[in-house]
């Protein structure tokens, strides 16, 4: 009987046993982390990408449990580790989280990677399995990696593209697919739910009574695109910026970033591309004043994805501020002012739903865990933020009813006793989503629950219903 001969099996990391980049995702940590170094990245490249990398990981350590492997990869690998099969992790990546990985999986027997002086990558990786192990058998998933698929015993791929499949031919059975990335992905990562925030920017508009003034309508459809694009391209960089811990919460994980389903070095283009684009609609279409307040708006967001959030109580006022924002914006663009007693209401309401947003990432939180990750609460604060949450929702309440009495109201509706119905049903409404929230039936995202609940759109349309019955009388 021939004998078979088990030839070293020899694994890239980037790609291939991980659906990321770890490059990308240590500049990412160093952009969080240390945001002044980023301008030291170019004068290190200069000295060449191992000596990037080698700077980089002298102030950044990835969370390496908490990247997105392939796990049908992973099978394969163990499947070959109980067969007594000689393991080697090659890879490009530094020799630090090269280690850390192998720590991580208890999988490989060897490690080659980059250090200080050599990348360990293409031709130069070849040479050095070569030199190591003579013969073996190699899984890679680039153009980067046909050096050392032409010279191996074997070769895998993982999810090849047509192209690397043309240059390196290699059977089906040897091949581990992974999801396509698809048009839904992309959409995905703009969060274009979240949009819904930015109708906020038509209130002003409805409140005036002049939403089929087609001029102003079409103004305030200008400024909601400009807002949105804007704010996917923060929710961009958030994810970029989160990607740790959204890969450990129950939801956030299923993300295109965070799941690997988009490579993330298409984030940051794609963050530019879309900052660029609504400026460039606001400066082009929209009032210059209007211009400044989605700057405002912008920096709050950057500001936050880097500072505020992990801030306490900070991080719930400047959410509501960003609300608070988009009304001021959508008077703004129209030349109506906005009442003060719109933006009372708005600072409360918008207060309690950033506590509920807290609340509920605090209830989901695994048991073990008692510290959401980037952020400043415990899990011994979620009676704390509930009794704020509620009573800010309670007090915006109070301030609809206050403004109920003032002479305005009566300029502007022709039976304005009618809105008092309104009060209810938002007491209603606020009593019931923090009752939810309780019982853990709420989505970490109150607006993402709203727009599934069918007794919201029910609260909604009522109160629309009762604004029209009091306007004609």
């Amino acid at each position: 009987m021939t004998k078979t001969i088990h030839h070293s099996l020899c694994v890239d990391l980037d790609g291939t046993l991980i659906a990321t980049d770890t490059l990308w995702e240590s500049v990412l940590l160093l952009l969080r982390q240390h945001f002044l170094l980023i301008f030291k990245l170019p004068f290190w490249l200069l000295q060449g990408r191992a000596y990037l990398k080698h700077q980089i990981a002298q102030y950044v350590t990835l969370d390496v449990a908490t990247l997105p492997y392939h796990e049908n990869l992973l099978r394969f690998l163990q499947d070959e580790k109980n067969k007594g099969r000689m393991l080697v992790l090659a890879t490009a990546a530094h020799q630090s989280i090269a280690q850390a990985v192998a720590d991580h999986l208890k999988l490989f027997d060897v490690i080659i990677a980059s250090d200080a002086q050599i990348n360990m990558k293409g031709a130069t990786k070849r040479d050095a399995l070569k030199e190591r192990f003579k013969t073996y058998d190699y899984i890679g998933d680039s153009r980067a990696d046909l050096p050392i698929l032409h010279e191996a015993h074997e070769g895998f791929l993982v999810a090849p593209s047509r192209a690397l499949q043309k240059q390196f031919i290699c059977p089906p059975e040897r091949i581990f697919s992974t999801p396509k990335t698809t048009l839904w992905d992309w959409l995905k990562t703009l969060r274009p739910h979240q949009w819904v925030k930015n109708a906020l920017i038509f209130l002003p508009l409805i409140l005036a009574h002049q939403l089929f003034d087609l001029n102003q309508l079409g103004v305030s459809l200008l400024a909601f695109i400009a807002f949105s694009l804007i704010a996917s391209s923060g929710y961009i960089l958030n994810d970029l910026l989160d990607l740790a811990a959204d890969r450990i919460h129950p939801t956030k994980k299923a993300r295109p970033f965070a799941s690997g389903r988009i490579p993330i070095q298409y984030g940051l283009p794609l963050f530019a591309l879309l900052v660029c684009f609504s400026f460039s609609l606001s400066l082009l279409w929209l009032p210059i004043q209007f211009t400044g307040l989605l700057g405002l708006y912008f920096s709050m967001s950057i500001a936050y994805s880097f500072y505020f959030k992990q801030k306490l109580i900070v991080d719930v006022l400047v959410l509501a501020g960003l609300y608070t924002l988009r009304i001021l914006a959508g008077g703004l663009v129209i030349s109506i002012p906005i009442s003060p007693w719109l933006l009372a209401f708005s600072m409360f309401i918008f207060t309690s739903l950033a506590f509920l947003k807290r609340y509920v990432e605090l209830m989901h939180l695994i048991d073990k865990e008692e510290v959401l990750k980037r952020r400043s609460y415990e899990k011994g604060d979620l009676e704390m933020i509930a009794s704020m949450g509620t009573t800010s929702g309670y007090i915006a309440i109070l301030v609809f009813a206050l403004y109920l009495n003032s002479e305005k109201v009566s300029t502007l509706y022709m039976s304005p006793l009618i809105l008092w119905l309104i009060c209810p049903i938002l007491l209603y409404w606020i009593t019931r989503v923090w009752f939810l929230a309780h019982r853990q039936k709420m989505l970490d995202d109150p607006v993402l629950f709203a727009l599934k609940d069918k007794t919201s759109w029910l609260v909604v349309a009522s109160i629309i219903v009762l604004m029209l019955i009091a306007q004609i009388g």
